[in-house]
């Protein structure tokens, strides 16, 4: 049988609106979930004192989570529709936990926007739309879940619609690629089978809806770019990076560089699930033994590239920011934590060059004294050391960020321009 192209979708949205409940429901009804584990899960939810979590609690594996009621860390489950193979990110919807959410975001191919129908668009719905647009993922479903809490209600329905449509259209997404659904995770109605519920709503179930998703064109004519999450040392085997491919392609036996630090190595084997490859795509989770090279020599944010093609360095960078959630306002000197591909890292920006007119791009003014919320603006930033970035007309999957301070996303963008480091 030949494999079903296979998909990362990420499931945001604010906590409580029933992310976790949704993804517990969809690989139960995938059969990703049997009858046994869920009757364990069941037993779990009366020992917690947590009534109708039991769907929740697939996902929320760790014991702290279920006692607090919150997913903390990010999941990775599989499960399978008539046509694709899906992983599932499962992303943490509490504030504290966007900086996951980010990492996660960043390898997502599509997300479900996940909105409770009674309680409507919260922060966390605000920030999660405006990470997901900065953060590349084009394809979205919104999920309006707890219909039953809602009267399974057509005009309910309508009106949070409405209200999820202004802010996708604010966000910059086109509303005619985007289904919304209304479903109750808790009840299993339109997850995967039509609900006698809602006979008003003709479209597709949650499970339908992720079979119109396509699978974006792999980008393997670039150079090989893979932004390292974690390094490993393992015992008679060596190093080991774990990372995901972002372009290019990566073969055992290949001459590979690690920057910024420009160690050269080579890639003696690539694993995926236990099992070797003979290489690995864009879209690759993977882990991969290299030679000589020791684990303090390479560590989270480094770049893997082709020694003939290395990742860029950059001293400093000029980029296009939107300012999402600032309590203030954004001067020059201003120095918070800047989430790029793999890498947390304080940057200063330096100068605020123009600020532009979100809808028509163009200059509205030259070297202002300070951005604040809504506003778009050009911007030079100096990273605290320099970093490996690309520009995002050439490399998007490293050329786009996120900014974060006191705890939530003040704003995001993208990579204009590049002064090397030296």
């Amino acid at each position: 049988m030949a494999e079903k192209p296979h998909l990362n979708l990420i499931f945001i949205g604010h906590i409580d609106h029933g992310k976790s409940t949704t993804v517990g429901r969809l690989l139960y009804e995938t059969k990703a979930v049997t009858e046994q584990d869920l009757k364990k899960l069941k037993e779990e939810v009366v020992k917690y004192n947590r009534p109708t979590f039991e769907f929740a609690f697939v996902m929320d594996q760790l014991k702290e989570e279920r006692e607090r009621g919150i997913t903390i860390d990010i999941m990775h489950r599989d499960f399978q529709t008539p046509k694709y193979y899906f992983t599932i990110i499962d992303a943490p919807g509490h504030r504290d936990f966007v900086k996951n959410m980010i990492t996660g975001a960043s390898q997502a191919d599509a997300a479900v926007l996940v909105v409770s129908c009674p309680d409507g668009i919260q922060s966390q719905t605000r920030e999660h739309a405006y990470l997901a647009k900065v953060l590349g993922i084009s394809q979205l479903i919104v999920g309006l879940n707890k219909m039953d809490a809602a009267g399974f209600d057509q005009a309910k329905f309508n009106d949070q619609k409405a209200q999820v449509s202004e802010l996708l259209k604010t966000v910059g997404y086109d509303l005619s690629k985007i289904t919304f659904i209304p479903y109750s995770a808790l009840e299993g109605s339109n997850v995967a089978a039509k609900s006698d519920k809602m006979p008003w709503y003709t479209g597709p179930t949650l499970l339908g809806a992720l079979d119109t998703l396509t699978v974006p064109n792999k980008p393997l004519d670039k150079p090989l770019r893979l932004p390292v999450q974690d390094v490993y040392s393992i015992a008679g085997f060596g190093t080991v990076p774990v990372g995901r491919v972002e372009t290019g392609v990566m073969k055992p036996g290949e001459q590979i560089i690690i920057m910024p630090s420009g160690v050269k190595t080579e890639v003696r084997s690539i694993e995926q699930h236990h099992q070797q490859l003979q290489k690995a795509e864009p879209g690759d989770n993977v882990g991969f033994n290299i030679k000589g090279v020791d684990k303090k020599d390479i560590r989270r944010g480094d770049v893997i590239g082709p020694v003939t093609s290395p990742p860029t360095v950059a001293a400093e960078f000029t980029a296009q920011i939107v300012v999402i959630n600032h309590p203030t306002a954004i001067a020059p000197g201003y120095t918070p934590v800047f989430h790029i591909h793999t890498m947390q890292i304080a940057c200063t920006i330096v100068e605020i060059a123009e600020k532009k007119d979100p809808k028509t791009g163009q200059t509205l003014q030259k070297n202002p004294e300070f951005i604040k919320n809504g506003d778009i603006a050009v911007v030079k930033i100096k990273p605290s050391k320099p970093i490996c970035i690309e520009k995002f007309q050439e490399f998007p999957q490293l050329g786009r960020f996120a900014i974060r301070d006191m705890g939530q996303t003040v704003a995001a963008g993208v990579v204009l321009d590049i002064k090397k480091a030296q």
